[in-house]
């Protein structure tokens, strides 16, 4: 049957309006996705931002519509387009859900096959729940409406090459226009081009547009690594004494004085009675105190003009900045761990938290007797991978979840199983979940442990039990008669009882220590996922039992650090809206500082007889790393790391990717652009921000280039072990 066309009049509304169609339906998806994930839009101009990107990016999916001729074809193929324009944003919707992080194009690619294997019925209770329901009919709304109306309508258009041609160049006209605004913005030209992270480009720009940088970054990468020239930190008014600034710290020759909170070893170990016989007559003489030694700079060999010189530009501008960097020097903590074991665990969705007294005695033993960080943050960008990434290299996973991939065949020399193993220690690598997740069973094995890795489907089955989620202290019992003979022993752990789903239907260690936390005054999903993480405790009780049995609990240092936040105690995703975190922290999290806040333990025999240690200065997982090196006595550059030995003279600095930074005089928002000083009544000066503001960008940069140009084996490659 021959439809009848429309009359010009009516055919001419019904065109403009099919044009309109795809802009109108993407905006549409920008307010939904923006309202669930964020709260909304961060201001009137990113508002404005999207809706001329969400114009360019519609009005290309007008071109197929309008050069199809019949209206048979025309229809369906329409409502697919719009069924594909919603599906990005589903996908980064429900990843944000789960992780309360926007992944970039890397990480969903290179954990899309985990996720489905993995942790299928989680998504499954994700998409079927209440407001997962809601977003998929929220989605797909456009797609019905459209069907109903063009079905009823019979839409048949006229001059349809012109108004495909006209709709081209107004994409291409709108989309220059755009991209030229967001280059002269100030803020906004700043996440365009030189602190661009995929999170913020979405909050900013929409996901659209995100997409597009996001494959730029990826497929043209920049030939240098353009980092900026740093200059001395000016100095601020305060009544404290002033914070000295990396380059004039470093090249202070004399030795470094530690705070009254931080006890040097000798100190800790003095006793508190004189040894002077009390029948002396006459005081003896007292002995010339030893001069202390002279601190020296924590560098290597290394002439990295010289190494530049032969090196691409990319190469050669990391040499450049390497050597600009001032080292840190040995202080009175160096060397303190010399020849000692150490059992480091990433702990999966370890928060500070849930150390109690009473209900965690071990850890809390650990957290208060070993070296007490008060301040510590554990920056979430890439759940899981992301987070082992940081406490094993040091570094920000600025590939997302593709990082720790890329280092499966780099030469990973500063690893602390690298440089234990080059000591002759016996290494191993461990974790209780699948072996291949994450390709583990590819880059663990490159880490430098002498004896491999193992996990679940490679040996860990033989000790633990096959359930969600896996037992860590079944981890531990079985795989410590592995090593514990074998001193010096450097052993890494990669565990996964504290791992979501926080309820007593889909998590095993829940329902197994239930009773220990039922009467608790804490929501069901908080008991649960305290509960979860008192299987921790239950291993680290008999780790440390097992230790002191053998008589080498002096002799062992243990390390736990987070991988991540516990993101999945919320179901909703935007910050503000997770009152079950909110809880846990006894505040409501408002930025993605205070949301990555955890409890770093750095724990051994030996210092509970001393006093108390205490960093009080800002710390993150980026400085364990250094400061590991520094305890251990290893032979390291300190010029090589982005974070700091934090008994080191080095300014502390907390970064994120998202360029928020913390430092001891406060704390900067970059979604806001402020400064928050930790005293209200100190001055703060712009130029000081701003300094700061460049060694995050240049340290971001250095993280980026190094794991994408195997800078280390460019360094490394002709040193021999």
């Amino acid at each position: 049957m021959i439809q009848e066309p429309l009359t010009n009049g009516k055919a001419r509304w019904t065109e403009a309006a099919l044009v309109l169609l795809f802009p109108l339906a993407l905006l549409y998806y920008e307010i939904c996705f923006h309202t669930a994930c964020l709260g909304g839009f961060s201001s009137f101009t990113s508002f404005a931002t999207i809706v001329g990107f969400s114009l360019a990016f519609g009005l290309v999916y007008v071109l197929p519509m309008l050069l199809l001729r019949r209206p048979a074809f025309r229809i369906p193929i329409c409502a697919l387009l719009l069924f594909i324009l919603a599906l990005p944003f589903l996908i980064e919707y429900f990843v944000y859900l789960q992780f309360k992080e926007f992944y970039d194009l890397k990480t969903i690619t290179a954990g899309t096959g985990d996720m489905v294997h993995g942790f299928t019925r989680q998504m499954f209770q994700l998409l079927f729940k209440p407001h997962g329901i809601l977003m998929i009919l929220l989605f797909l709304l456009p797609v019905i409406l459209y069907l109903v109306v063009a079905l009823k309508a019979r839409i048949v258009l006229p001059r349809r090459l012109i108004s495909a041609l006209l709709g081209l160049i107004t994409s291409l006209l709108v989309f220059i226009l755009m991209t030229c605004l967001l280059r002269v913005h100030p803020q906004m030209s700043l996440v365009y081009n030189t602190e661009y992270s995929f999170p913020r480009a979405v909050d900013m720009f929409g996901l659209p547009e995100s997409l597009l940088l996001d494959l730029e970054h990826g497929v043209y990468k920049k030939s240098a690594s353009g980092f900026e020239e740093e200059t001395a930190l000016p100095e601020t008014s305060s009544s404290e004494p002033e914070e000295a600034s990396v380059e004039e710290s470093a090249a202070e020759s004399t030795p470094v004085e530690e705070s009254s909170s931080v006890p040097t070893p000798e100190e800790s170990s003095m006793p508190e009675e004189s040894s002077v016989p009390e029948e002396s007559s006459e005081p003896e003489p007292e002995p010339e105190p030893e001069p202390e030694p002279e601190p020296v700079p924590q560098v290597l060999d290394i002439d990295f003009e010289a190494l530049a010189k032969d090196a691409d530009e990319t190469l050669a501008e990391l040499d450049h900045y390497v050597a600009k960097q001032e080292p840190s020097y040995t202080n009175d903590y160096t060397g303190l761990f010399e020849g000692k074991n150490l059992i480091f665990i990433s702990a999966e969705a370890f928060s500070g938290d849930i150390i109690d007294e009473s209900l965690t005695p071990t850890l809390y033993r650990m957290a208060e007797q070993g070296i007490r960080f008060t301040d510590y943050y554990q920056p979430a960008s890439a759940g899981t991978t992301g987070g082992e990434y940081e406490n094993v290299f040091g570094m920000l996973p600025t590939s997302g979840g593709y990082s720790f991939k890329q280092t499966a065949d780099h030469l990973n020399y500063m690893t602390m199983g690298a440089q234990l193993d080059r000591l002759g220690y016996t290494g191993w690598a461990f974790h209780n979940n699948e072996y291949t997740y994450y390709s583990r069973d590819l880059t663990h094995t490159q880490l430098g442990y002498s004896e491999g890795y193992m996990g679940y489907g490679n040996g860990m089955e033989e000790f633990v039990t096959y359930q969600w989620p896996e037992s860590d202290l079944e981890m531990i019992e079985g795989t410590l008669p592995m090593y514990i003979d074998k001193a010096p022993f450097n052993i890494y752990y990669m565990s996964v009882s504290g791992h979501s789903p926080y309820d007593l239907g889909g998590n095993q260690m829940a329902q197994k220590h239930w009773d220990q936390v039922q009467d608790l005054p804490y929501s069901d999903p908080v008991k649960a996922y305290i509960a979860a993480n008192l299987e921790l405790e239950d291993a680290m009780t008999y780790l440390i039992d097992a230790l002191e049995k053998a008589g080498i609990a002096d002799d062992t240092v243990i390390v736990i650090s987070a991988d991540h936040f516990p993101y999945g105690l919320d179901d909703d995703a935007a910050l503000g809206q997770t009152p079950y975190l909110d809880e846990l922290y006894g505040y409501t999290v408002t930025n993605y500082l205070e949301r990555d806040h955890n409890r770093l333990i750095i724990w051994s025999g030996c210092l509970e007889k001393m006093d108390p240690i205490t960093v009080d200065t800002p710390v993150s997982s980026l400085d364990i790393l250094p400061t590991l090196s520094n305890l251990f006595g290893t032979a390291y550059d300190s010029r090589l790391f982005p974070g700091r030995d934090v008994f080191s003279e080095v300014m502390p600095l907390v970064f994120t990717m998202n360029y928020d930074w913390k430092t001891d005089l406060g704390t900067y928002l970059s979604a806001s652009d402020t400064f928050l000083p930790n005293d209200p009544d100190q001055e703060i000066s712009a130029e000081y921000i701003e300094q700061v503001k460049t060694i995050v960008r240049n340290k971001i940069r250095y993280c980026e280039a190094a794991l994408d140009h195997d800078y280390f084996r460019h360094v490394f490659s002709g040193i021999s072990d």
